[in-house]
C-alpha cells in the first residue's frame, strides 16, 4: 500500500499539470451535466415492509386519480374576541374561502367545516381541508396564489387564519450563513495550525472542489435516483470535513518529510505513501459505515448514506492526487517560515502533544477512569430515549403551521393533530358496508379513542378509509400504546366483519412504525459496521487488541452523544441556545444515522493516531515512547482536524430543518468527546496499561493476513535518507517549480 501511494504521489507531484487540469475538467464536465440534468421527482418518504406502508400502498391503489401522498393544507379558522365561527359573518366567510379554494386548478376538493362537523364544541374554531391532486413539490405558483388569496380574504373579514400541511409550508434553510461561519472557523484553524496562508489554503480549496464535484454530481444524477436536498446537505456535510481534514494531513506529512531534508518530489510521495495510507483506511472505515446504512432498509436513508460515502471517497482520491500536485506548483509556500528560511528549530523535540503523553503514561488508570465516567454521565440521558418524527409542533411559533398546530389542540384536543388513518379492505366481505361499520364501532370502542370519521367508499365500494382521533398527541407514549392495542385486537374485530380486513396508517402510525424498524435495525447494523471495521483495522494494525479498543471506545463516544442530543432536543437543556424551538422526541432515524456516522469518523482520528504509534513501534520505540512519538508528531494535527469537523458540522446547526439541525449537533458533539477524550485520553491510556501486548498478533494470523504496510517499512528500506544539505531543494523561492 505504502510503495503503490509513494509513486502515485511523486507522479501527480511530477505531472501536477495534467493531474490539476483534469479535476478542473471533471467539475466542469459535472457542472454541466447538473445544469442540464432534469429536476429530481419527488418519490416521497417510503418504508417498505411496514403496516402504514402497505395501506399507503392499497389506498394508492384502490383510490385511482387522488395519490394517497397528495399535497394538502388544513386551514383553521378562529373566531375573534370570544365569537363562534358559525356566527353569520365568520360562517359567510369561512365558506367564500373553501368555495374559492375549491375552484383552484389542481385541487381534488375542499371541504366545507359545517357539513363535514368540523367545529370544535365550543365552536371557537374550525377547521377545511384542501386536498390537491399532485404532490407538494408539483404544485404550481398559481395554485398556490389562488389558495393564498383566498386565505387573505378570509383574514380581513376578522378571523384568525393559519394553515397547516404541506401545501404552503415553507423549506427550511439547510444552514444559512451557519456554514459560511463554520468554513472561517476551518480557515482560522488550519492558519493557526500551519502559520502559513497558503497551507491553511490548500485543503480547504481541494475540499471544495472535491464538494463541488460531489454537489454537482447528486443534481446530475438527481432524476435518475431521486436524490434529494437533504442528501446533498449531508454529502456536503461529510464531503467537506473529510475533504479538509485528509488534505491536513497529507498536507502536515509533507511539511514533516520537508523538514527532514527531503527534496520536495521525494516529500510529496512519502506524505503520500505514509499519511495517504491512513487517509485511504480511514476513508474506507466512513466509506462502510455510510455504506452499511443500506442494510436498515430506508431508501432515503440508503440513498443518503450512499452519496455521502460517494463524497467521502472523491475526497480521498482528491486528497491523494490533487494535493501532491498543488504542492507541486509551491513547493516551499506551505512550510512554516522556519523551515523556508532553514532556521533550526528550538527545544528538544518536545511540544504540547508529547507533554500530555508522557502524563498520560505515568498516570493511565486516573485518566482512564475519568474519561470513562465522564462519558457513562454524559451518556444517561440516552436511558430515556423517545424516538418519534418531529412535525408542526418543532416548527417555530413565527410559523404559520405551528400556530395552526397549536389551535387544533385547543380547540379540538391533543391528539387531533396526530389521528390514526383506517384502511378496510372490504373486497372479500360478503356486506361492505356493514364489515366497514362494525370495524368502524369496535375502534370507536378501544379506550385512548375519542372519536371516529364517517367511512368513505372508493368508487368500486370495496374498500373504505376513515379516522380515529386519540385522546393524546401524536408524539406521547400513550398513543403508541393506542396503535398497538388495536393491531393487537385485530383478529377479534375482523372475525366480526365477514371477511373484511384493515390496517393502521397515517402519519403517525407511519412514525411509530419506522421507530419499531430502525430500533429492529440498530444491533444487525452494528454488528455489520463495526465486524468490517475491525477486520479493516486489523489489517492496518495487526494487533487483537487495537481494533477492540478503537470499537469500545466508539460505542463509548457515540452513547455520550446520543445523551447529549436527547438532554438538548428532547429535554430542553440548553435548547434555547441552539434555536431549538420545541423539544419532543428524537428523530427515528439519528441513533443509527448517528451510530454509522460516527463511527467513521470515530475510525479517522483512529486511524491518524495510533497509526504514528505504530509506526513508532515497527522503528524501534517501546510501548510508552511509541505513545509519545505518535503523540508528539501527530497530536496537533489530530485536534486541528477535530476541531475542524467541529466547526463544519456546527455550521448546520443554524439549519432550519429540524433533521438537519439534530444531525449537525449530533455530530458535532460526537467529535467533541471522541477526538479529546476518548483518542486523546482513554486510547493512549489504555495503550500504556497494555504494553507490548497492544501489538500482539498470533503467529499463525500474522501469516494469514495481507501486508498492508501503512507505517512505510519497505520504504525505509528503499528510499535514501535525507542529505545534510539537499541541493534539490529550493531555497525560498514561492514560484511554481519548473
Amino acid at each position: 500500500m505504502a510503495t503503490l501511494l509513494y509513486h502515485l504521489g511523486r507522479t501527480a507531484f511530477r505531472w501536477r499539470w495534467f493531474v490539476t487540469l483534469l479535476w478542473v475538467a471533471v467539475l466542469g464536465a459535472v457542472g454541466f451535466a447538473a445544469t442540464k440534468a432534469p429536476a429530481a421527482p419527488d418519490d416521497g418518504f417510503t418504508m417498505p415492509g411496514i403496516e402504514s406502508q402497505k395501506a399507503f400502498d392499497l389506498l394508492e391503489q384502490r383510490f385511482p386519480g387522488t395519490a394517497a401522498d397528495g399535497a394538502s393544507a388544513r386551514i383553521v379558522f378562529v373566531a375573534p374576541n370570544g365569537e363562534k365561527v358559525t356566527a353569520t359573518e365568520n360562517k359567510a366567510a369561512i365558506e367564500k374561502l373553501v368555495t374559492e379554494a375549491a375552484d383552484g386548478s389542481q385541487v381534488a376538493s375542499a371541504v366545507d367545516p359545517f357539513t363535514a362537523k368540523a367545529v370544535s364544541k365550543d365552536a371557537s374554531t374550525a377547521y377545511s381541508t384542501v386536498t390537491f391532486k399532485v404532490k407538494a413539490d408539483d404544485l404550481t405558483g398559481a395554485a398556490k396564489t389562488h389558495l393564498e388569496r383566498a386565505i387573505d380574504t378570509a383574514r380581513d373579514a376578522g378571523l384568525t387564519v393559519e394553515v397547516g400541511g404541506d401545501a404552503l409550508a415553507t423549506q427550511p434553510a439547510a444552514g444559512g450563513s451557519a456554514e459560511a461561519i463554520g468554513i472561517a472557523i476551518a480557515a482560522i484553524v488550519l492558519l493557526i495550525t500551519f502559520g502559513s496562508l497558503a497551507a491553511a489554503g490548500l485543503p480547504l480549496l481541494t475540499a471544495i472542489l472535491g464538494v463541488g464535484i460531489s454537489m454537482s454530481a447528486i443534481l446530475a444524477l438527481g432524476s435518475a435516483f431521486g436524490l434529494s436536498e437533504t442528501t446533498g446537505t449531508l454529502a456536503t456535510m461529510l464531503g467537506l470535513a473529510c475533504g479538509i481534514d485528509y488534505a491536513l494531513f497529507v498536507v502536515s506529512r509533507y511539511r514533516e518529510e520537508r523538514a527532514k531534508g527531503h527534496a520536495p518530489r521525494e516529500a510529496a510521495g512519502l506524505a503520500a505513501a505514509t499519511a495517504g495510507s491512513a487517509v485511504v483506511f480511514a476513508g474506507l472505515t466512513v466509506v462502510i459505515a455510510l455504506a452499511g446504512l443500506s442494510v436498515v432498509g430506508i431508501p432515503m436513508l440508503t440513498k443518503m448514506g450512499l452519496a455521502a460515502a460517494g463524497a467521502v471517497l472523491l475526497a480521498v482520491l482528491i486528497c491523494l492526487t490533487l494535493v501532491p500536485a498543488v504542492l507541486g506548483f509551491w513547493p516551499n509556500a506551505v512550510l512554516s517560515r522556519h523551515d523556508r528560511k532553514k532556521k533550526p528549530k528550538r527545544g528538544n523535540g518536545e511540544n504540547g502533544g508529547s507533554r500530555w503523553a508522557r502524563i498520560v503514561v505515568r498516570r493511565p488508570i486516573p485518566v482512564l477512569l475519568l474519561g470513562v465516567v465522564g462519558l457513562g454521565a454524559m451518556a444517561l440521558p440516552a436511558l430515556d430515549l423517545q424516538l418519534g418524527m418531529p412535525g408542526d409542533e418543532a416548527k417555530s411559533t413565527a410559523t404559520t403551521e405551528r400556530r395552526a398546530y397549536d389551535d387544533l389542540a385547543e380547540g379540538f384536543g391533543p391528539g387531533f393533530n396526530g389521528p390514526l388513518t383506517i384502511v378496510v379492505d372490504a373486497k372479500k366481505a360478503g356486506d361492505a358496508k356493514t364489515a366497514v361499520a362494525t370495524i368502524s364501532k369496535e375502534i370507536a370502542a378501544t379506550d385512548g379513542v375519542v372519536s371516529v370519521s364517517p367511512a368513505r367508499f372508493n368508487s368500486a365500494g370495496d374498500t373504505a378509509v376513515f379516522s380515529a382521533t386519540p385522546a393524546t398527541s401524536p408524539t406521547d407514549e400513550k398513543t403508541k400504546q393506542l396503535v398497538q392495542t388495536i393491531r393487537d385486537e385485530r383478529s377479534g374485530i375482523e372475525a366480526q366483519a365477514s371477511g373484511a380486513s384493515f390496517e393502521v396508517t397515517g402519519t403517525t402510525a407511519l412514525n411509530i412504525d419506522v421507530a419499531q424498524k430502525v430500533q429492529d435495525a440498530l444491533i444487525p447494523y452494528l454488528a455489520l459496521v463495526v465486524g468490517l471495521a475491525i477486520v479493516l483495522l486489523l489489517l492496518v494494525f495487526r494487533s487483537l487488541l487495537v481494533p477492540l479498543k478503537a470499537a469500545l471506545g466508539f460505542l463509548l463516544s457515540v452513547l455520550a452523544a446520543l445523551g447529549a442530543v436527547v438532554a438538548v432536543f428532547q429535554e430542553g437543556h440548553l435548547a434555547s441556545w441552539l434555536g431549538v424551538d420545541q423539544t419532543g422526541p428524537i428523530m427515528s432515524l439519528m441513533p443509527i444515522f448517528l451510530v454509522g456516522i460516527v463511527f467513521g469518523l470515530a475510525m479517522d482520528y483512529e486511524v491518524f493516531l495510533v497509526s504514528r504509534m505504530r509506526e513508532a513501534y515497527v522503528h524501534g520505540d517501546g510501548p510508552g515512547q511509541a505513545i509519545v512519538s505518535g503523540f508528539r508528531h501527530s497530536a496537533r494535527v489530530v485536534v486541528a482536524a477535530a476541531l475542524i469537523m467541529m466547526a463544519v458540522f456546527s455550521g448546520f446547526i443554524g439549519a432550519g430543518a429540524s433533521m438537519i439541525k439534530m444531525i449537525g449537533f449530533g455530530l458535532a458533539i460526537a467529535v467533541l468527546f471522541d477526538a479529546f477524550v476518548v483518542r486523546m485520553a482513554i486510547v493512549p491510556a489504555v495503550l500504556a496499561l497494555l504494553g507490548n501486548k497492544a501489538w500482539y498478533l498470533p503467529s499463525w494470523l500474522d501469516r494469514v493476513l495481507p501486508r498492508m504496510d501503512v507505517e512505510g517499512e519497505a520504504l525505509s528500506r528503499k528510499v535514501p535518507a535525507p542529505a545534510a544539505e539537499s541541493t534539490d531543494t529550493p531555497t525560498v523561492h514561492l514560484t511554481p517549480v519548473p
